[in-house]
């Protein structure tokens, strides 16, 4: 997934590196072993949903929606060109397998929400997913969604935050820091986990157990490395939208 991200983005020359690379572990644990999905049939009443608030970081997602099936690695190679089903941001209009439109920081897990009740209402047992940002945090909406999701004791919501310490303009402690952000979670109601965004073991183990809880809504913190696995951009204040070439980007892949 992480060969492929830096793929797609290296070919048309820039992109979110950085919050696309730090995502790629819970995004691969939640395609591939804990959600309840169907490639073929991408809007299925009853499937498990993903909302990736933070949709900038779309082309890691994109990359596993290929891998998966639900549309042709070719379209890959289309990024943020004219025509495209992949746009830089999340579109739900555009993109098989993509549960919601994305991009407004601080809106996402409001989406979620709602989601979520949709489904109580609808009588359907699924759970609902969605990442949202660190940066993204500093949204007084984050927090008011916070509250409600607790008031509604949606246990099927499981949220992730990836917390890569840093935010489009630099490092999160010089611009607005959010710890404890465990403390504020909690103190908000919720069941919450912190653990290594980068050990699939340790994720694996926090979804099972969110997934378990019966009465709170979920918040897994990940602490995470902003562009991991990419030599020129791991954790560099500057890698939120990078340019780089084609060429760079595969000497890259063959480093991984």
């Amino acid at each position: 997934i992480r060969a492929l991200t830096i793929d797609m983005i290296g070919f048309l020359g820039v992109g979110h590196i950085g919050g696309a690379m730090s995502i790629v572990e819970v995004l691969t644990l939640l395609y591939y072993r804990h959600m309840r999905i169907d490639p073929q049939d991408p809007r299925k009443p009853d499937r498990d949903q993903l909302v990736l608030s933070k949709g900038h970081a779309g082309p890691a997602l994109y990359s596993v929606l290929s891998d998966k099936g639900y549309f042709p690695k070719e379209w890959l190679h289309t990024l943020n060109q004219g025509g495209t089903h992949l746009p830089s941001h999340c579109d739900r209009n555009l993109t098989p397998g993509i549960d919601m439109t994305t991009g407004s920081l601080g809106q996402g897990l409001s989406s979620a929400i709602g989601i979520a009740l949709g489904h109580r209402l609808d009588g359907i047992d699924s759970k609902v997913y969605v990442i949202i940002g660190d940066g993204e945090s500093n949204e007084g909406q984050v927090w008011e969604a916070a509250q409600a999701a607790s008031q509604f004791k949606l246990n099927h919501l499981i949220a992730f935050t990836d917390y890569n310490k840093l935010q489009l303009d630099g490092f999160m402690n010089e611009i607005m820091s959010i710890e404890d952000l465990t403390a504020k979670w909690v103190s908000f109601g919720w069941f919450v986990q912190r653990v290594s965004g980068h050990d699939l073991a340790q994720i694996d183990l926090a979804i099972e157990r969110a997934q378990s809880e019966p009465l709170r809504p979920s918040m897994i913190v990940l602490d995470t490395i902003k562009g991991k696995g990419v030599d020129f951009a791991e954790n560099i204040a500057s890698n939120h939208n990078m340019k780089f070439d084609y060429p760079t980007a595969l000497e890259a892949i063959a480093k991984l």
